[in-house]
């Protein structure tokens, strides 16, 4: 398998681009029994003789190529698919993957990753390499595509799912409900949660530039969760006063009746764990919320360039914070300034490496890089970059050149050499 990104070179085929994912999928909670169909749109960049697609812990037990059954073998981390014919370089095909199994998180340098039981339900942790551990994929981060899930599960449960929810059906006792996303998502951005759950939508959205924004949550923190996500039109009014408009076709925020250790982005949703209904987890909120402008709607080409993410969404808070009479810009900046400065001095933004791609140097370093730049610029001038930065690249990939570039026609070479000094050094710049 020739790996699309070297940061996980063994993810990812790069001899291919899929454009569309149609998962079927029926998942028992009581014996955690997954089986799915997964459709696969998808167009050869090169020759193909055969072609892998990345799945972890299930088994395929039926592979076709545009119809016909096609010969595949099974490893640890991928399923070896041979087609009938030869594919030439340009060549659109459709594989149908029967699989089925006991879905688990699997090992990686960042942890575990992937599906994961919880007490009555399931969740997906997809980034970065998640997503092969419930559904086969080409799990590169540069392989956007849109997606379909039909999602069936025991009456008692509620699915919330990446896309928008359509059409819910009962029959014998299951339910089963489809999901669609129109707009391109990266695999580590899919994500399915399974609980039994309420859904409702959070007062004061739905109105002006504010979506509406449904809660998924158990019964017994439907309350709690209120008052957690009550802020949450303010936030999404803020962000796209400063962003521009929401660019997601949903806004979903799950909560699990179980504690966990971090909330978790994915496309227009995101999932918290009871423990974070807590005043002190707004920031937390609103880093998820910026993450549907940066991250999953401009989206990084390779794991090199996380910050892109990470950075951005952690200046977010601090601009929440700002807005809503907590710390000032001002607070923030000098006091992970300091922070950052009794740390070692030995992190790449633009490279941080594989082991570091989810330091907090990354996410705090890449903020002030951006307060840099702000200051350098001037508040009309920067938040007119990053209203063009989503507007340009809405649901686009983009690289750390191409925002220097954006920061050259802003402010010219000054900024970006500015910006080359918090991003391109390991030694921490000085405080203005």
């Amino acid at each position: 398998m020739s790996g699309g990104d070297p940061y996980a070179p063994q993810s990812g085929d790069a001899s291919y681009d899929v454009e569309e994912y149609d998962l079927t999928l029926s998942y028992r909670v009581r014996t955690n029994r997954l089986e799915g169909v997964a459709t696969i749109t998808a167009v050869a960049r090169q020759p193909i003789a055969s072609f892998a697609l990345d799945l972890v812990g299930l088994r395929a037990t039926r592979v076709k190529v545009d119809g016909v059954a096609a010969r595949h073998t099974s490893g640890p981390r991928a399923l070896r698919v041979t087609p009938p014919r030869a594919l030439a370089s340009g060549a659109p095909f459709r594989v149908e993957v029967v699989y089925a199994g006991s879905p688990a998180p699997r090992r990686s340098r960042w942890g575990t990753v992937g599906w994961e039981e919880l007490t009555d339900g399931a969740l997906v942790a997809g980034q970065p390499t998640g997503a092969p551990t419930w559904f086969p994929c080409n799990d590169r981060p540069d392989n956007r595509a849109r997606m379909r899930l039909e999602v069936t599960v025991d009456d008692g449960y509620t699915v919330a799912a990446t896309g928008v929810a359509g059409a819910t059906t009962r029959r014998g006792g299951r339910t089963t409900t489809t999901f669609t996303s129109a707009v391109p998502t990266a695999t580590y951005l899919a994500a399915v949660h399974v609980g039994r759950y309420r859904t409702q939508v959070l007062a004061g959205s739905g109105v002006d530039v504010v979506p509406v924004v449904s809660v998924t949550a158990p019964p017994a923190l439907t309350a709690a969760a209120d008052r957690a996500f009550a802020r949450v039109p303010d936030m999404l009014r803020v962000f796209d006063r400063l962003f521009g408009p929401y660019p997601q076709e949903a806004c979903t925020l799950v909560v699990t009746a179980d504690e966990l250790e971090i909330p978790l982005e994915a496309q227009g949703l995101a999932v918290f764990g009871m423990n974070h209904l807590v005043p002190a987890a707004q920031r937390l909120v609103a880093h998820e919320l910026a993450h549907q402008w940066f991250g999953n709607s401009v989206g990084i080409a390779r794991w090199s360039d996380i910050w892109l993410n990470e950075g951005f969404a952690c200046y977010a808070e601090w601009l929440w914070w700002d807005a809503s009479g907590g710390p000032s810009i001002r607070a923030s900046v000098v006091e992970n300034h300091t922070r950052l400065a009794a740390k070692p001095q030995d992190l790449l933004l633009v490279d941080p490496g594989p082991d570091d791609m989810f330091d907090d140097r990354v996410y705090k370093r890449g903020a002030l890089a951006l307060h840099a730049v702000r200051r350098a610029l001037g508040d009309d001038a920067f938040f007119a970059l990053l209203r063009g930065w989503t507007a340009d690249h809405r649901h686009g990939l983009v690289t750390t050149d191409d925002f220097r570039a954006a920061v050259e026609r802003a402010g010219g070479a000054d900024a970006a050499a500015l910006l080359s000094r918090w991003i391109d050094r390991r030694e921490l710049p000085t405080l203005r």
